[in-house]
């Protein structure tokens, strides 16, 4: 079982303002599906090809070219549904989403208002104090994303990559369940995390594969809870949105400077515009974009190319009898079989391809011993070294292989650690380096004893000091370490220089 508080962490609060403020924050997480092709066109959607080589005639907006939607998009935003626990809507449709922007050669944005094709789910967002928060989720639509406007390569001109437009975007949007800047974060990271166990969506920030915009706005001790109540956004103070927002750290930051900007409009008199603005991380500040716009500034209505979209629940019911194990399940199944910490499986499953990894390791194993070696053996060093499990040089069989040794007594856990390091760096197999190199332990207690007899024979007066304080037999025991060169049997030794030093 998790142990987990299923509670509201305590709410945000920003020191140094005349009242005590609370932060309410929703995010709109925007994660491109994972597909070959876009959801309209057959154009590829490779991320890095040459600018414009992955455009179709329909994401050009060539005359009389129309849109055919892409039947496993929609399957991803199924599954990224189920995965969120929501409800999925057998007839949904598709919108367009009036406005001019150089890269988005249409005029307008096919997305879902009216009808989207996922509702109400939730996401459960595990705090590092050991609480949990239940975050709603509102709706997932699935929409296109707009090209790409670069304007650093000329001083006087701006260019336009059209590669990502028509890329399908699926846009999950929360209720405004979130109180602070760490629990952004917080959920950002779960989001990503079942996004790519799901294999809905890489998680790739960098690439700009999952981004968010994120709503923020503050109000005084009791009105979130009244809103909760009564779901009256009224309560709530006036929001603002940070666009496109990439990296968890930032998500932080912005949240934080602009709560801060707000409370000082607020206790200086003033009233907050709601608006769409840009993080500026060089500068530490929120800028204006945009006055923000509704529904009816963008022209919505029905798209006339786009019948309206009907799966059947049968098609639906074979998508989660396909789903994977998912993070939350996976973690409680680890603590349960293996006897992990709750700590150490949530960094186990942390990534999907961690938890394979791990799993493989422990399989017929002691699932605390390969916790140890993977956690802190092989993560350790592959974070040295800046790379991910999935370039990890020693393989799942390699580590395992150690494993066994230590467990049969072959080897202890420093000649284990030396081991390590040679298949880290070199390769080969665990069993035959050992072999090899002669780096099995001695176990045999006659040796160690002989050795033992002549570290006591040598220096009786540390012998004496021993006996007087039994702490100093740590002495002897690394004596017979050295002597045997570290590979004596260290439960053999502890127990023959505890045995003779008493008689």
């Amino acid at each position: 079982m998790l142990d987990l508080t299923y509670e509201m962490p305590k709410p945000k609060t920003i020191a140094g303002a005349k009242h005590d403020w609370e932060l309410v924050i929703g995010m709109e997480v925007h994660a491109q599906v994972s597909s070959n092709a876009k959801l309209f066109s057959g154009a590829s959607t490779q991320f890095g090809a040459e600018p414009n080589s992955n455009v179709a005639f329909v994401d050009a907006a060539m005359p009389g070219m129309l849109p055919v939607i892409n039947e496993y998009c929609v399957e991803q935003a199924v599954r990224t549904g189920l995965g969120l626990k929501a409800d999925i809507k057998l007839v949904s449709a598709f919108d367009r989403k009036n406005y001019f922007y150089p890269d988005l050669p249409q005029g307008y944005q096919i997305s879902q208002l009216y009808q989207p094709i996922v509702g109400e789910g939730e996401v459960l967002v595990e705090m590092g104090d050991g609480t949990a928060r239940m975050v709603r989720i509102e709706r997932i639509h699935m929409e296109q994303d707009a090209g790409k406007s670069i304007h650093d390569m000329d001083p006087n001109m701006s260019f336009v990559d059209l590669n990502r437009t028509g890329v399908c975007l699926m846009e999950i949007v929360s209720r405004p369940d979130i109180r602070g800047p760490e629990e952004a974060a917080a959920y950002i990271a779960k989001m990503r995390q079942i996004l790519r166990y799901l294999g809905t969506c890489d998680g790739n920030m960098q690439n700009g594969n999952l981004r968010a915009d994120v709503n923020v706005s503050i109000c005084l001790p009791g009105a979130y809870e009244k809103y909760q109540e009564t779901q009256d956004f009224s309560h709530l103070g006036t929001r603002c949105e940070i666009k496109n927002m990439n990296s968890m750290r930032f998500i932080q930051q912005a949240i934080e400077v602009e709560a801060r900007r707000q409370i000082a409009i607020v206790e200086g008199g003033g009233t907050v515009d709601q608006e769409t603005r840009l993080y500026d991380p060089d500068k530490g500040e929120t800028r204006s974009m945009r006055s923000k716009e509704e529904a009816h500034d963008y022209r919505y209505f029905p798209d006339p190319d786009l019948l309206p979209l009907e799966i059947e629940q049968a098609w639906v019911d074979d998508i989660a009898a396909g789903l994977p194990e998912l993070p939350d399940a996976k973690k409680a199944r680890f603590i349960d079989t293996f006897g992990l910490t709750d700590y150490d499986a949530s960094v186990l499953t942390a990534e999907v391809e961690s938890a394979a990894y791990f799993e493989e390791v422990a399989k017929g194993r002691s699932g605390k011993l390969a916790a140890n070696w993977v956690i802190n053996e092989l993560f350790g060093r592959l974070k040295k070294e800046d790379h991910d499990i999935t370039a990890s040089p020693v393989s799942p069989a390699q580590l395992g292989g150690i494993i066994d040794l230590i467990a049969s007594d072959a080897i202890s856990g420093k000649i284990a650690k030396d081991l390590f390091e040679i298949v880290y760096t070199e390769g080969g197999d665990p069993a035959q380096i050992v072999e090899e190199r002669g780096m099995k332990q001695v176990t045999d207690t006659g040796a160690i004893e002989t050795a033992l007899d002549e570290i006591i024979a040598a220096n009786p007066a540390q012998v004496e000091k021993a006996k007087v304080n039994p702490k100093l037999a740590g002495w002897f025991v690394g004596q017979v370490m050295k002597a045997t060169g570290g590979k004596a049997n260290p439960k053999a030794v502890n127990e023959l220089v505890s045995k003779k030093l008493s008689s």
